[in-house]
């Protein structure tokens, strides 16, 4: 049985907080699940026609939702391209926490999961243009950087390990992020293969990753 709502002094209805919060909580579902979509929809027309292709009226349309919601959700088509990096990253931290990376020295374990990345991306390979195209040309803050040095930080030190922002082993792992960064695009070109990539990363992070 549904509690009869509270009237206040000025005679209007006060819903109980338990039926607000439930509302709520029906409310945040359904925006959450509106937002996956609309993400996953843009991902899908990235991947066959990069950014090009991720038309906001066209990822509207594939996603169901009117225009104008599309435009709460992401103001611009940049912000959208970021969230789908963003949910490529979530698929990277579900595959490393299944399967991290255990075997060899750290340096190891670290290009480990920048080749996790690397074989995951080119699956797709106008995705990865689009998502490469989006970290080095937008105006969009994205915590793409933090992100990939927290994976390379708990591949190598661990994952139970507490590192304070401001320490070297950051700025180590994010330089190394960033070497990852500049071989993807080379690869895109069709400058590299995957064997060259990954050999220039190994020596990247024997270098840099020895003291961590």
């Amino acid at each position: 049985m549904t509690a009869d709502p509270t009237v206040t002094g000025d005679g209007t209805s006060r819903q109980p907080a338990a039926e607000r919060a439930a509302g709520q909580s029906v409310r945040s579902r359904s925006q959450h699940q509106r937002r996956k979509r609309i993400v996953q929809a843009a991902a899908a027309l990235a991947s066959r026609g990069g950014v090009e292709a991720m038309q906001m009226r066209t990822v509207a349309e594939r996603a169901g939702v009117a225009l104008g919601t599309l435009y709460r959700y992401f103001p611009s088509k940049m912000d959208l391209v970021v969230a789908v990096v963003g949910e490529e990253l979530d698929l990277l931290e579900s595959s490393i926490e299944r399967r991290p990376p255990r075997a060899g020295a750290r340096p190891q374990r670290a290009v480990d999961v920048l080749m996790r990345a690397t074989r995951g991306l080119m699956r797709e390979p106008e995705l990865a243009e689009a998502l490469i195209r989006s970290l080095l040309l937008s105006d969009v803050q994205t915590d793409f950087g933090d992100r990939m040095t927290g994976l390379l930080l708990r591949a190598a030190v661990g994952p139970e390990a507490d590192i304070p922002a401001d320490d070297p082993r950051r700025v180590v792992a994010r330089a190394l992020a960033g070497i990852w960064t500049m071989e993807m695009i080379e690869m895109l070109r069709g400058h590299a293969t995957a064997e060259e990539i990954q050999s220039r990363l190994e020596i990247s992070a024997a270098r840099l990753l020895t003291d961590v």
